[in-house]
C-alpha cells in the first residue's frame, strides 16, 4: 500500500479514533499517524522498531493494573494475527489510567489489504461506557420497580410469583431447602375504612400496616400480594423467633384495636414441612390460621358490643342502626369528611366519625350516652357551656346556636372546637335525631 492510500485510510480513521499505529508485520516497525498527546505525556513512543515488544514494555505506563495482564496477551503478535487472519477486526476494551483519571478505551486491530501490515487503533469509549452504565442502571431500576409495590415500597405480587416459582423448583428437584415459614396478614375492615374515610386514608392504613410488619420482621422479605394482604417469608433469625415475633405483632395489633391508634391486622403462620410439594401447601395452612385469627378478632368486637348493649335499658334495633348508618353516610358524603356525629335520640345511640375517634382517643365510633362520654374530654371551665347546649337539644329546641369549647386530644393537649348542630323531628314533631359537625378553630 502506498503512502497516498494509507493517508486516505488515516484520514478516515481519524474521524473515529484517538490514535492509529501502522505496523509492519515482518519487522515490527511502526509509526503513529494520529497524535495522541495524552499517550505522549505517559512517555509512550509514537514510533519504533518493534511494536509488539514496545507495547508490552510500555503497557504499565497507561493501562489500569487490573487490565494489564489481559492487554499484554492482546498485544502478543501471534494472538493478534490469529484473530485477524480471516479479515475480521480484533477488539479489546480496557481501562486506561491517564493523568490520575480512569478512561475506558478500546484497542482495535485490522489487517491491511496487502496482508503485510496491521493497523492498530485506540478509541476513547468513555461516553459509550457511561451511556451503557446508565442504560444498565435504568434497566435495573425498571426491573426493581417491576418487583416493588408502589404504595408501600415492599416487594409486590410479581416478586412473590418469582419467589414461589423458585421455591417450587427447588422442592421439585429435591434441592436442599433451608428452614423457613410463611406468615400471612390481612388488614381488618379496610373496606369500611375506605367507605367511611376515603381511599387516601385507606392507603395510609396499608402503609402503616406495611411499616408495622417490616419493623417486626426485619430480616425477612415482605410482599404485598393483594389490596390488604401481605406475606412474609421468615428466614434465619426471624424463623427461629417466629412464634415470639407473631405474638409481638398480634399484641401490637390488639393494642391498636383497643386504642384505635393504628391498624388491626389478622395473622397466621405455618412452617415448611417435609411433605410439602409446593409453596401453596404452606400458604393454605397459614391462610387458614389467619382466618381463624380474623374470626377471633371479630368475636372480640361482637362480645364488646354485646357487653355495651347489656348496659343499655333499651338497645337500638338493627333496622334503626341501619337507618342511622344511612343518614350518617349521607352526612359524610355531603360534608366531605371531618369531625361528624349523629345521635338517634330515641335510643341515645350515636355514631361518630373515625377522624374524631382517632384524634381524641375515644373507644368506638358507636356509643350509647355519647354526651356523657364526650363530656369527660371537655375542659372543666367549658362544661357549663356544653351542658347548656345539650339541655337545649333534649328540650326539643330545633335551632341550636354554634358553641365553642375546649377538648383534650389524645396527646393531652387542648384544642378549641366549634360545634354546629341540628335536630330532626319525626312526623309528630318529636325530636328524633341530633347531629352536627365539629370544627377545630
Amino acid at each position: 500500500m502506498g503512502d497516498k492510500g494509507f493517508n486516505q485510510i488515516a484520514i478516515s480513521l481519524a474521524r473515529h479514533f484517538d490514535s492509529v499505529y501502522y505496523i509492519d508485520i515482518k519487522t515490527g516497525e511502526y509509526s503513529e499517524f494520529l497524535d495522541d498527546t495524552k499517550l505522549e505525556a505517559q512517555d509512550v513512543p509514537a514510533s519504533g522498531t518493534n511494536f509488539f515488544e514496545d507495547a508490552v514494555k510500555n503497557a504499565d505506563k497507561f493501562i489500569h493494573p487490573d487490565d494489564l495482564e489481559r492487554m499484554i496477551k492482546a498485544f502478543d503478535k501471534q494472538t493478534m494475527l490469529s484473530n485477524i487472519s480471516d479479515g475480521s477486526n480484533y477488539s479489546v476494551a480496557f481501562r486506561a489510567f491517564i493523568d490520575g483519571e480512569v478512561i475506558h478505551m478500546r484497542h482495535i486491530s485490522i489487517l491491511s489489504d496487502d496482508k503485510k501490515h496491521i493497523i492498530c487503533c485506540l478509541e476513547n469509549i468513555e461516553d459509550e461506557y457511561q451511556e451503557k452504565q446508565e442504560h444498565k442502571q435504568n434497566l435495573k431500576s425498571a426491573e426493581l420497580m417491576a418487583r416493588r409495590d408502589e404504595l408501600t415500597g415492599v416487594k409486590n405480587k410479581n416478586a412473590f410469583k418469582e419467589f414461589t416459582d423458585q421455591i417450587n423448583k427447588n422442592i421439585k428437584e429435591g434441592n436442599r431447602i433451608q428452614p423457613f415459614a410463611v406468615a400471612m396478614f390481612d388488614v381488618n375492615d379496610l373496606k369500611l375504612i375506605n367507605d367511611t374515610r376515603g381511599h387516601s386514608f385507606g392507603d395510609e392504613v396499608i402503609q402503616r400496616t406495611s411499616r408495622m410488619i417490616c419493623e417486626i420482621y426485619k430480616h425477612s422479605p415482605v410482599f404485598r400480594v393483594g389490596g390488604d394482604e401481605f406475606v412474609v417469608i421468615l428466614k434465619g433469625s426471624d424463623y427461629e423467633k417466629r412464634k415470639a415475633l407473631l405474638k409481638q405483632l398480634r399484641d401490637e395489633s390488639e393494642s391498636n384495636r383497643r386504642s384505635r391508634t393504628g391498624p388491626v391486622v389478622a395473622s397466621g403462620m405455618a412452617p415448611y414441612e417435609e411433605g410439602d410439594s409446593k409453596l401453596e401447601d404452606i400458604l393454605k395452612r397459614a391462610d387458614k390460621l389467619m382466618y381463624i385469627n380474623k374470626n377471633e378478632l371479630k368475636s372480640v368486637k361482637v362480645i364488646e358490643d354485646f357487653i355495651n348493649m347489656q348496659r343499655i335499658n333499651k338497645p337500638i334495633p338493627k333496622d334503626r342502626r341501619r337507618l342511622l348508618d344511612a343518614f350518617f353516610g349521607a352526612m359524610y358524603t355531603i360534608s366531605g369528611g371531618g369531625y361528624l356525629f349523629l345521635n338517634d335520640m330515641r335510643y341515645d345511640f350515636s355514631r361518630w366519625s373515625l377522624p374524631l375517634i382517632d384524634d381524641f382517643g375515644l373507644t368506638s365510633e358507636y356509643m350509647y350516652h355519647a354526651d356523657l362520654i364526650w363530656q369527660d374530654y371537655i375542659h372543666p371551665d367549658d362544661i357549663e357551656v356544653y351542658r347548656s347546649a345539650v339541655d337545649s337539644v333534649l328540650c326539643g329546641n330545633a335551632e341550636i346556636k354554634p358553641i365553642k369549647y375546649r377538648v383534650q386530644k389524645k396527646d393531652g393537649s387542648y384544642v378549641v372546637l366549634t360545634t354546629r348542630g341540628f335536630v330532626l323531628s319525626d312526623n309528630d314533631g318529636e325530636p328524633e335525631y341530633f347531629g352536627g359537625i365539629i370544627i377545630p378553630t
